[in-house]
């Protein structure tokens, strides 16, 4: 299988596979390729963002040649297929080689003329967009290596991660990754439901549930700004996070915690109490993960011992597009 993920974050995607029973054969800026596989479903992980199953290797030495090759790949594989609907056309390349995506627009645009003149109905289908959120589509999937070789697949399986349009009234970047996060959960906040903000400033999470028409209390000492500044939809409380309490009776319909602390804290002082104490029906949590071993402090938050494996249901764990040195947790309290 091919597995793709933020360029940078490499290292962590090839040690998450190998603690889950990959095999990692091969790897490069962004991309880690795995021979044979475990057993059973697909697990739920944490860093890839899209994952190509059974894919063939194509090589060429030209755009034509490799235009070609994909396309009778593509040919003979959708024989007996029937398209009633739109279907992925998804075209993808390492990120470390300069001119590289070039090439691959040039081999993608070929492609699709190929397909016009064989399939002319099923190629007006084609999307060249991933899905919204978390799924398992058969489409047309090409991820480049290099100028020469690619990996082909007609099934992949997609972790929801995706880049988003930012607000320019948002207060701050962060806005983006609950943006993103809301797509991976497969919910957002709706009109009227209750939002707890724990170190909310700049504002950026509380002006995105704001926007949707939820009543926001935002915990913070310091300033709401952007859009989060005097927006009516917030009640902005100049409090310690780790010291809030709800009112007695009283259960948010969403948690957000997005705090710059040590993430062993956030969990034993704030999120335990939280999710123990059922305050909250859903949460989105962000841990940091810069100064402590990202894959152990992984492996906590899955165990099933651990506060979200006591506490909570529909848990997923990713490195979002928009993440840096985080996870983000989404998920809804146990009944």
């Amino acid at each position: 299988m091919i597995f793709t993920c933020q360029p940078g974050f490499v290292d962590l995607l090839a040690g998450e596979l190998s603690a889950r029973g990959f095999a990692p054969a091969e790897q490069g800026a962004g991309w880690v390729r795995t021979e044979g596989r475990p057993g059973g479903d697909l697990p739920d992980l944490c860093f890839p963002q899209m994952v190509l199953l059974d894919p063939v290797e194509i090589t060429g030495d030209s755009v034509n040649g490799l235009a070609a090759k994909i396309t009778e790949q593509f040919l003979t594989t959708a024989k007996t297929e029937r398209f009633e609907g739109e279907w992925p056309f998804i075209f993808e390349e390492a990120a470390e080689l300069d001119g590289l995506g070039r090439r691959v627009k040039g081999v993608e645009k070929m492609v699709q003329e190929n397909l016009k003149k064989r399939m002319s109905r099923v190629a007006k289908l084609a999307v060249a967009d991933k899905p919204r959120g978390v799924a398992r589509l058969r489409g047309l999937y090409v991820f480049f290596v290099d100028f020469k070789r690619a990996y082909v697949s007609r099934e992949a399986f997609f972790g929801g991660q995706r880049r988003m349009a930012d607000d320019e009234q948002a207060p701050s970047r962060s806005y983006l990754k609950i943006e993103e996060a809301y797509i991976v959960l497969g919910r957002e906040p709706g009109f009227e439901e209750t939002v707890v903000d724990l170190g909310a400033a700049p504002g950026g999470w509380s002006y995105s549930a704001s926007k949707r028409g939820a009543k926001i209390v935002a915990v913070d000492n310091g300033p709401l700004k952007g859009g989060a500044y005097n927006n009516y939809k917030i009640e902005h409380r100049m409090e310690d996070a780790f010291a809030f309490r709800p009112a007695a009776g009283e259960v948010f319909d969403w948690m957000f915690c997005d705090l710059v602390e040590e993430p062993h804290h956030v969990m034993t002082n704030l999120i335990t109490p939280w999710l123990e104490g059922k305050w909250c029906r859903r949460f989105v949590i962000n841990l940091k993960f810069g100064r402590v071993d990202p894959l152990a402090l992984l492996r906590e938050s899955q165990a099933a011992d651990s506060v979200f494996g006591r506490c909570a249901v529909n848990l997923r764990i990713r490195h979002l597009y928009h993440d840096r040195e985080e996870f983000t947790l989404v998920g809804e309290v146990r009944a």
